[in-house]
């Protein structure tokens, strides 16, 4: 965190010096507004950087939402496998959460205050079931929900040109990558198809 705040310390150093006139005046005039949230000047912003705070926001509200999820799999799933995978889903997404919170600090991405829309209903419908009922909405949610991060976080690994987030979407991806196999696992020693 320090290095990211050097870093830009250094940048804006760096514009101001650019920016003095020829004529030896010691007054700095801002080619561009500044964003007042975190006061870089937006011309600093690589185009994609606003790509990779909605990516950052919508990837903690998502782990936000898989750790939820994994908290009810382990309280309420009726097999050890699936209150098993919870735990993981708990443990992992907690961890990579710490990670984009450090990042999303560096962006100036705010935490998510709750779930999204979607995800609250998610965690409603999973909250009214039970027993084996509960164990087959939990893995047809697991199975969808790892399908699309995996997507997303690839294509953000993919896009980005920010060293921090490349690196954090690259692993997400590989651990997301990892969740589908034993969601896909799972699916199957409960007779579910997964869907491709």
């Amino acid at each position: 965190m320090m290095c990211g705040v050097a870093l830009v310390s250094g940048a804006m150093a760096l514009a101001q010096v650019r920016q003095e006139p020829s004529t030896g005046a010691s007054q700095t005039t801002p080619t561009a507004p500044t964003n007042g949230e975190n006061g870089i000047n937006s011309a600093q912003l690589p185009s994609n950087a606003i790509q990779d705070k909605d990516f950052v926001h919508s990837a903690l509200e998502g782990g936000m939402a898989e750790v939820q999820m994994g908290q009810l799999a382990a309280q309420k799933g009726s097999s050890d496998d699936v209150k098993q995978f919870g735990q993981k889903m708990v443990q992992d997404h907690t961890q990579m959460g710490d990670q984009m919170k450090q990042v999303a600090q560096q962006l100036g991405v705010s935490e998510p205050k709750g779930l999204s829309k979607k995800d609250k209903a998610e965690v409603a419908k999973l909250s009214s079931l039970s027993g084996p009922e509960f164990d087959k909405a939990y893995i047809a949610a697991m199975l969808k929900e790892h399908k699309k991060d995996l997507s997303d976080f690839r294509a953000e690994a993919q896009n980005t040109q920010n060293p921090a987030v490349k690196q954090l979407a690259q692993q997400g991806a590989q651990m997301i990558d990892q969740h589908m196999q034993m969601a896909e696992q799972l699916a199957k020693a409960h007779n579910q198809v997964a869907s491709k």
